[in-house]
């Protein structure tokens, strides 16, 4: 049970304080956008020192230097969480160490102190209660939570910033994506270098605006996303934009390594698991596009998303179709993960309470 200082807001909608001040949302409604909470967590930290109290404030704008590292030379992670609801009411996070532990190896690659683990997991239960009104009722959506690291204090020169900010913010959202996807295989532009040398492999801020071209144009096509090869080859599947890639044949679930080039993904990291202890092979391995073009199934996993089966991928004009529906493996880990993050199945202590 956690609880936080912070006075409780209202349960009725209309009524609260912040960002979400007179917001009235409907559950029914509810897609992935940004929609203002009452309340974010801000904590600051100098070069060369360690984060240490950190507060709630009433969610606003933020303030930068013109010449913050963030805004220059990018030096900045962040994380994704939800807090869901059980069947009895009870608000729960789904594994947030493991975003704790993720984000620090994202902030040592990038030459930025991060919070401790404890540090990270209290500040976002703290963030969770304070805007606790916004949690959807079970099957309704979730409360996205978005811890941010990035380098605030001003910095000319190419060199890590002087000052950094560890902030959470959070927005209730429902699906990422409705129904299976269609997936296009990108094969000239590429979201990371092969191997450790690269940033492909942390949660870095520097990933996510270079696939907004190969993304835009594939949905320009009609396509769902994208599915980005590696950059030695053009031969090996990686990931989507925002998600990890599973293939099924038979009772085998094959996923790309995770060396560096790959997302390590709490969702991705959860499925081998669990996918394991359901009776299936799971291997982590170079898949080649063509033997994905064979697979029985393929899905993806991410917190955003879920796990969500493809029902096509297309490569060099080539479309080839997959099973899904309520027989798929993909439905299958889809309930178990489900029933997991909301308190229905035990699994490992996974899931931490926060009300």
């Amino acid at each position: 049970m956690y609880t936080s200082s912070v006075a409780p807001t209202s349960q009725a909608f209309g009524e609260g304080g912040g960002g979400g001040k007179g917001r009235n949302v409907k559950w029914e409604e509810l897609g992935f956008g940004f929609v203002p909470t009452d309340f974010m967590y801000v904590m600051k930290c100098s070069l060369g020192h360690n984060f240490s109290h950190g507060s709630l404030s009433p969610f606003s704008t933020v303030s930068l230097n013109p010449s913050a590292s963030i805004l220059n030379y990018a030096q900045g992670v962040f994380e994704g969480l939800k807090a869901q609801r059980s069947e009895e009411g009870r608000i729960l996070l789904f594994r947030p160490e493991e975003n704790a532990r993720r984000m620090k190896i994202g902030a040592e690659r990038l030459c930025m102190p991060c919070p401790s683990v404890e540090q990270f997991v209290n500040a976002v239960k703290k963030t969770v209660v304070a805007n606790r009104r916004f949690i959807p009722p079970l099957g309704k959506g979730s409360l996205y939570i978005r811890p941010l690291l990035i380098g605030s204090g001003a910095a000319l020169g190419v060199q890590p910033s002087p000052e950094f900010t560890f902030l959470i913010y959070t927005s209730p959202v429902n699906s990422y994506r409705k129904g299976p996807l269609d997936l296009k295989v990108e094969n000239k532009l590429f979201r990371a270098i092969p191997g450790y040398g690269g940033t492909g492999g942390i949660k870095s801020i520097t990933n996510y605006a270079p696939i907004y071209r190969p993304i835009i144009e594939a949905r320009t096509q009609g396509f769902s996303d994208v599915l980005f090869l590696d950059a030695a080859t053009a031969n090996h599947i990686e990931e989507t934009s925002t998600c990890n890639v599973f293939v099924v044949k038979g009772n085998i679930i094959s996923t790309p390594v995770a060396d560096g080039s790959i997302l390590p993904g709490i969702t991705r990291k959860s499925i081998i698991e669990f996918a394991t202890d359901l009776g299936y092979q799971v291997m982590e391995r170079d898949i080649e596009v063509e033997e994905a073009l064979q697979a029985d199934e393929v899905f993806c996993t991410g917190t955003a998303m879920g796990v969500k089966s493809v029902a096509s991928v297309t490569y060099n004009n080539r479309r080839v179709q997959y099973k899904t529906g309520a027989d798929s493996v993909c439905q299958k880990l889809y309930d178990t993960l489900v029933g997991i993050q909301t308190g229905r199945i035990e699994n490992r202590n996974w899931t931490v309470q926060v009300d």
